[in-house]
């Protein structure tokens, strides 16, 4: 028999028993499935963090009072007990560091509520920045003028304002040179930074850029802030940059020779290689339930591939009568069986691209197909086929023709 019709023989089958075929081939499209669907989210989640959560390019470094990745209480309480990061440290760092092409500074996110009129929006993160940050952060602007030196140097209250404050503050009005009230302060608009969407159902846009001097003087200058610098290449110029920083830091903060660093700095590959080991355990963990699916799925074609063996008998021995070797057969079966479970494979990788949009759709969770993923369920799905196939391959080699042209249902 020709692989083709092979094929043909499988498919056929497939669509002759329906409701037999959705059951044989459940467990190998909700294995591929959920496979798909978790390679899709993972894809698309890890990207988004890369390009959106954290906004940070290749070529940037970030320098703290504590490290991002706490794992105990001793790491925390020994970063609380460190000296605040302060303005004049920045200024520091931006005039002795020739490596750096460019450095800036912002105050950690507080939430609070925003009036305007009646109008009023909760939640709204207040950040305290410096006209070089937006530029760091990779936040342009769509209308207005970002934050100057001039608004730095003045204390000036004035600030930029993202899209979810425009349309709920100013429902069909110009916001620019209006007056906000946050925390009790004044501040007259001056810019609108350009839509950036949601994260995991988390807007974007709801934030509000102030001078980081108006900040600190409004909220308190015992903030400690956050340095963001970035290097003129990636590889040894960051690290030349990052050296630079750290030793400019030591000297001012004191830090004894041999002492480890009263600061944390970090890089993108710090914040991912987090975000990597967080998702690594989820993911172990959808693969073993998905591998079980399929087994499932394998052995139940195992079980409907021997009913087939049964229920062919005489077609096998009139095959074998007309001179068809052991191995034609063991191939006949061999190929259905791939066949139906990459049909299974098929549908399996459909179905899970379609729930994983469909969540996007839903909740705007990000979520991207890997082509590798798509081409590695279907290479397994056969796989499994073949391996489950084996047996009632053999088994329908095997037969006696005589004895299966006499063989009656």
């Amino acid at each position: 028999m020709h692989i083709a019709e092979a094929v043909r023989v499988a498919l056929q089958s497939l669509w002759a028993n329906k409701l037999r075929s959705v059951l044989t081939l459940l467990g190998v499209v909700i294995g591929v499935g959920a496979v798909i669907a978790v390679l899709t989210f993972v894809s698309g989640i890890n990207r988004y963090i890369a390009e959106k959560v954290f906004n940070l390019g290749a070529d940037v470094f970030i320098i703290n009072k504590h490290s991002s990745v706490i794992t105990n209480i001793d790491q925390l309480l020994e970063a609380e007990k460190r000296k605040d990061i302060t303005l004049e440290d920045y200024y520091a760092v931006a005039e002795g560091c020739g490596r750096c092409s460019d450095l800036g500074a912002m105050v950690a996110n507080l939430a609070g509520k925003v009036k305007y009129g009646q109008q009023s929006i909760n939640n709204t993160f207040i950040r305290g920045l410096t006209p070089s940050m937006p530029a760091i952060l990779n936040i342009d602007m769509s209308a207005g003028r970002p934050i100057n030196e001039v608004d730095v140097s003045n204390h000036a209250m004035v600030a930029v304002i993202g899209t979810d404050l425009v349309d709920n503050l100013f429902p069909g009005e110009d916001p620019l040179n209006k007056e906000i009230h946050a925390g009790g302060q004044s501040y007259r608009v001056i810019g609108i930074g350009k839509k950036q969407g949601t994260t995991l159902g988390q807007s974007r846009d709801n934030y509000l850029m102030v001078p980081i001097t108006a900040y600190l003087k409004q909220y308190g200058s015992h903030n400690s802030i956050i340095i963001c610098g970035k290097a003129a290449g990636v590889g040894s110029q960051l690290d030349a940059a990052m050296d630079e920083a750290r030793v400019i830091l030591r000297a001012r903060r004191h830090d004894a020779p041999g002492a480890s660093d009263s600061f944390a700095i970090e890089t993108n590959e710090n914040f991912l290689s987090l975000w990597a080991s967080l998702t690594q355990t989820f993911f172990i963990a959808m693969i073993a339930i998905a591998a079980t699916a399929l087994v499932v799925g394998g052995i139940v074609i195992m079980n409907i591939m021997l009913v087939s063996v049964t229920e062919r008998t005489r077609e096998i021995g009139v095959r074998k009568a007309m001179g068809a070797r052991r191995r034609d057969v063991l191939l006949q079966f061999l190929i259905e069986s791939s066949t139906v479970a990459l049909v299974g494979g098929f549908l399996g990788v459909v179905g899970g691209i379609v729930l994983a949009k469909s969540v996007t759709l839903l909740i705007g969770m990000p979520s991207a197909v890997p082509l590798w993923a798509v081409i590695a369920a279907l290479l397994v799905s056969s796989s499994v086929g073949l391996f489950f196939g084996v047996y009632p391959a053999k088994r329908a080699a095997r037969l006696d023709p005589i004895v299966a042209l006499r063989f009656e249902l």
